[in-house]
């Protein structure tokens, strides 16, 4: 239900610009476990490129034909050699194993059932070389978000952005929670002053509680050894915005 949202790659890195903090996260655990790197939901590289670009071996696999196309020409663009696999974090299996792997920016809320995270879980452990470790983040769901969600298309002026051939782009949204699933149901409108709505995608998203994951990840046969807050490594709370962690195999 989301593969439109990721059709246009070049609007997705004008939506989601930036990232700095959380590139550089990644680039300093890169750094400390050394060796080889493997996102998945790789996307069109935001991460992983600057991580290649730092001197370690990466492969990137990506489920979106269109994102995986433009990771491909930033990196020819920055001079820098990345594997790019098309494939489903779900079921990947490439015969090797990795020192880091990585799960950014909510990718790993587009599994909605448990079997699926699980699933995804155990293909991790797979790839994990000794003394390897996964790190992922995902969003803290807020109840007073949630309960918002009531279907109503609205403006977030803070997604708008500057289009070089459309001019300033607005961006309205309108979601509903549906809470047997854990998953939050959203279109997304993208309009400028003289062309309304010239783009329509869906994005239904995973809300991954904190007490699950612990749990996920030990069906996984992942084990929890942090978990931070915020990029900056503060504890996780109550109040975070985000769930960081990191793992290594039980």
């Amino acid at each position: 239900m989301s593969d439109q949202f990721y059709s246009d790659a070049r609007l997705y890195d004008r939506l989601f610009p930036g990232g700095e903090q959380a590139v550089d996260f990644y680039r300093t655990e890169a750094d400390r476990q050394g060796g080889s790197v493997l996102e998945l939901g790789s996307g069109t590289g935001q991460k992983l490129i600057p991580i290649a670009s730092d001197g370690h071996p990466c492969i990137g696999l990506e489920l979106s034909p269109d994102m995986l196309a433009e990771a491909q020409r930033k990196a020819d663009e920055r001079g820098v050699e990345i594997q790019w696999v098309q494939g489903d974090m779900r079921e990947v299996d490439l015969g090797r194993t990795f020192d880091l792997v990585f799960i950014t920016a909510n990718s790993l809320l587009h599994l909605h059932e448990a079997d699926d995270l699980v699933g995804c879980f155990r293909s991790v452990r797979k790839h994990l070389a000794p003394g390897a470790r996964l790190i992922f983040d995902v969003f803290n769901p807020s109840v007073r978000m949630l309960a918002q969600a009531d279907g109503v298309r609205r403006r977030r002026d803070a997604l708008s952005f500057v289009d070089p051939h459309r001019g300033v782009v607005q961006v309205d949204v309108a979601e509903t929670y549906d809470a047997a699933a854990q998953v939050t149901r959203g279109r997304w409108y993208f309009s400028t002053d003289s062309e309304a709505d010239f783009s329509v995608a869906p994005l239904e998203i995973r809300n991954i509680f904190p007490q699950e994951l612990p749990l996920l990840l030990s069906l996984g046969g992942l084990r929890v050894v942090e978990r931070f807050g915020d990029w900056s490594r503060a504890p996780f709370t109550a109040d975070a915005t985000l769930q960081l962690y990191v793992c290594t195999p039980d």
